[in-house]
């Protein structure tokens, strides 16, 4: 069947065709219904006739390939494909609403706007990560929000998934993308790195927040390359009132070597959902780009202009976890809080781009009132801020690597829990504490965290604990309420 009988009306392996509601450059969508299939539907037709760009089959036949393997709800749900033998197509659900793009007349947006909006798209990318991919085509455009509020990531042309051969990486020598989101090392032919979408996040986190492009309107290959060496302006110098800790964000991502950037999706979803929490460093206070010493260093010593081997997504990921570990700061836990560190220690040994956590819960009443301040008349949220820090301080972690949370709820696990869910932590460290009476035969902090996590954990006891529970069917294990 040719493109030209592709109208209303007619219908193809089931499917209806709508109207057209959209012509792109590489390819047109049309609305669709089947009897089968309650959702809305948009099937998505290639532009093959001639005189079209070849990149645009090649990228459609990627698109082709990798939706079929995608899920989530950050992703179009995929429905039916069909081969260019008869007529290339692909159905995807029908997503309500319009993409980012329709925000661009708003620009820039209010500080805390953009963070939230972000932060949603770092959330959608850490998933599209988890499953293999880079999407390589971050822009307002590709990205739309559902009425529950999830990012929805579209058009998967560009993309690079780890286990498809990689159609475009071999047929063209070319970077195909959207030039002023383009990360530096794609000019260089590396398609496998998933820091490559952060960059292109950093663009438009700088663009909401300013008005203006980092890197310009430039779409020359020439003026392309110029990003391998030279930086953007900061921020603050386009907006003295630009907040230092959304500096620090969005030039960490902007940064030309991948290796200076955040190290996962999941990462930079951390800082922007936690502003007060971001570690400064010159980035947040500057007001000029880098010298020209600097600059041209960069342009005749380019250690990126090599590209990297072939990575694994999924290795790179692991190395950079986020993990939480739960400490007690109350009175007589000074053997449990050891043997926390010695586990956390032990792990981030082995992950040197990890972040850690320290979580502490602060229990409420259930009825009483609770004050801020204790016995002695200190801040009861301060002061466990310090013990955190006082805790971590022996393994000498670097600050852009460590966090204090001091979490305030009346059921210590479901907050450890709900922490852990929001902020996508990987790994939960948690002590167990034999506690006798009935809190025991109700049930432990710990094991309810075990249980319940949507990430792996690991349930630590002190010595003297595990010596008494050596030989038991099922120890009993137990945080103590003020964790």
């Amino acid at each position: 069947m040719a493109n030209s009988l592709i109208r209303p009306g007619a219908v193809l392996d089931g499917f209806t065709i709508g109207e057209c509601v959209h012509h792109g450059g590489m390819a047109t969508l049309w609305s669709a219904t089947h009897p089968d299939i309650a959702a809305p539907l948009l099937m998505k037709i290639p532009r093959v006739a001639e005189g079209e760009d070849p990149a645009a089959i090649v990228s459609f036949e990627m698109e082709q390939m990798i939706l079929p393997r995608l899920k989530g709800p950050h992703v179009p749900a995929w429905f039916a494909t069909g081969d260019f033998g008869r007529q290339a197509y692909v159905v995807i659900e029908r997503i309500a609403g319009t993409t980012l793009y329709k925000r661009l007349p708003d620009l820039p947006l209010a500080y805390e706007a953009a963070r939230a909006i972000v932060g949603k798209i770092a959330t959608a990318l850490a998933d599209l990560h988890l499953q293999h991919v880079v999407h390589h085509d971050i822009k307002p455009s590709s990205i739309m929000f559902r009425d529950s509020g999830e990012a929805v990531l579209i058009d998967y042309g560009l993309s690079h998934h780890n286990h498809l051969p990689d159609l475009l990486q071999e047929e063209f020598r070319v970077p195909f993308g959207t030039a002023p989101y383009m990360a530096p090392e794609r000019l260089n032919g590396v398609r496998d790195d998933p820091r490559s979408d952060l960059f292109s996040l950093g663009v438009l986190l700088y663009f909401f927040t300013t008005g203006v492009r980092p890197f310009g309107e430039t779409e020359t290959l020439r003026g392309m390359r110029r990003r391998l060496w030279r930086d953007p302006h900061p921020p603050r110098w386009l907006k003295p009132d630009y907040p230092p800790w959304l500096q620090e964000i969005v030039l960490r991502c902007l940064e030309i070597e991948p290796s200076r950037r955040y190290p996962t999706a999941s990462q930079l979803g951390f800082d922007l959902g936690h502003p007060d929490q971001v570690r400064l460093t010159m980035r947040a206070e500057r007001l000029k780009r880098d010298p020209l010493t600097m600059v041209w260093h960069r342009r005749f010593n380019q250690g990126i202009a090599i590209p990297k081997p072939k990575s694994d997504i999924s290795a790179q990921l692991a190395s950079s976890p986020i993990i939480a570990v739960a400490i007690d700061t109350s009175e007589g836990s000074d053997d449990m809080n050891a043997a926390l560190r010695r586990a956390a220690e032990r792990i981030l040994a082995t992950l040197p781009s990890a972040r850690l956590a320290c979580v502490n819960v602060l229990k409420l009443g259930r009825i009483t009132i609770d004050r801020t301040l204790d016995e002695r008349g200190h801040n009861k949220h301060v002061d466990r801020l310090v013990a955190l820090k006082h805790w971590a301080s022996p393994l000498k972690l670097d600050e852009q690597r460590l966090t204090a949370h001091v979490l305030e709820a009346v059921d210590p696990a479901s907050a450890i829990l709900e922490f852990a869910g929001v902020n996508h932590v990987d790994h939960i460290i948690i002590g167990a504490r034999e506690h006798p009476g009935v809190l025991a035969r109700l049930g432990s902090v710990s094991s309810k965290v075990a249980s319940e996590a949507p990430c792996t954990v690991t349930v630590v006891r002190p010595p003297r604990l595990a010596a008494r529970g050596r030989g038991d069917v099922a120890p009993d294990r137990e945080m103590p309420s003020t964790f």
